[in-house]
């Protein structure tokens, strides 16, 4: 399986990872459950938060996604990215699921608001010792 294909297999099989967004000029990283359609990634969040508020000042973000905990040998992307934050109803309607319900009363909740990572670079980490792969778009 070539680099692309196991960052393909990692998005498609992990759905938590950390997101930093820049906090009064530091980072500041937090967990979040990511969707993905090809290589954009998708999460929900309310428009009331710290973070939406974090990347409207500054719309870049590095994710981490993909450690399974199993130690030495995961492999994981370092996905850094440009972060759109949308209320747009068809994709509100497209990530949303029933393990949103604790947050949101539905996907037409007026503070529900995707976050649509669009990655600039990707990075293949810690794949069976190799080094780091640049995953081309």
């Amino acid at each position: 399986m070539d680099a692309k294909e196991t960052a393909r297999k990692i998005l498609d099989e992990s759905y938590v990872g950390t997101m930093a967004t820049v906090q009064q000029g530091k980072p500041f990283s937090r967990y979040m459950t990511f969707f993905n359609e090809d290589f954009t990634l998708y999460t929900a969040t309310s428009k009331e938060t710290d973070k939406v508020d974090e990347l409207e000042r500054n719309p870049n973000t590095h994710i981490l996604i993909g450690y399974d905990g199993e130690g030495f040998g995961d492999s994981y992307l370092e996905i850094m990215g440009t972060v759109t934050i949308s209320d747009e109803e068809s994709l509100k309607e497209k990530v949303w699921n029933d393990h949103m319900k604790p947050w949101f009363t539905g996907p037409d909740d007026p503070d529900l608001v995707i976050l649509k990572v669009t990655p600039d670079s990707m990075r293949l980490m810690n794949n069976n010792g190799e080094e780091p792969q640049d995953i081309q778009f």
